[in-house]
């Protein structure tokens, strides 16, 4: 992997941030997968969240096996954060800008294990719910949440926020290798 390579790529995109970051110093949680249980209407309804990813010890697992993970993270304003449906209409732009890194990494020959902002919506009807396997694995990126991480104390570490103001939205995505 040509990590300056990479570099110059990601430098053309229009990104907030990127940074890089060991596997093992992100904080897997319960508490997070609770939250996803007990809040998410795409609980049980998707290959990209729980329970269908597996327990988090699974997730933290999988997770780990990796040396690396690059995180990327795009920002973008609208008039009210508060405004769930405004705030996750602009989750779109970051899911194409997090298939363009991740072609970045297959352009190299590296196969990523991406975790986005997604309950995944690629297909009208998740196979999940027939029982079948996921028909486009090679673009459904779970959620980072689904997988029991606290993005925050990562960000923390790096100086970044979460929250920027009630009108700003932040995107974040991880990819392991």
């Amino acid at each position: 992997m040509n990590i300056r390579l990479l570099e110059e790529q990601l430098s053309l995109l229009p990104l907030y941030t990127y940074f890089y970051t060991e596997p093992g110093s992100l904080e897997f949680s319960r508490r997070i997968r609770h939250i996803c249980k007990a809040e998410c209407p795409m609980y049980g309804k998707t290959w990209a969240c729980p329970p269908a990813v597996g327990t988090v010890e699974d997730c933290e697992k999988k997770c780990l096996a990796y040396k690396n993970c690059l995180v990327i993270g795009t920002i973008v304003e609208v008039s009210d954060s508060a405004d769930i449906a405004e705030s996750l209409a602009t989750r779109h732009d970051h899911e194409a800008i997090t298939d363009q890194v991740r072609d970045l990494f297959r352009a190299q020959g590296t196969e990523p294990y991406v975790l986005s902002t997604e309950a995944c919506a690629i297909c009208s009807r998740c196979a999940y719910l027939d029982g079948l396997p996921c028909r486009m694995p090679e673009k459904m990126h779970p959620c980072v949440e689904s997988h029991g991480i606290n993005i925050i104390p990562t960000l923390e570490a790096q100086g970044l926020d979460f929250i920027y103001g009630s009108n700003i939205v932040t995107w974040y995505s991880l990819f392991f290798f």
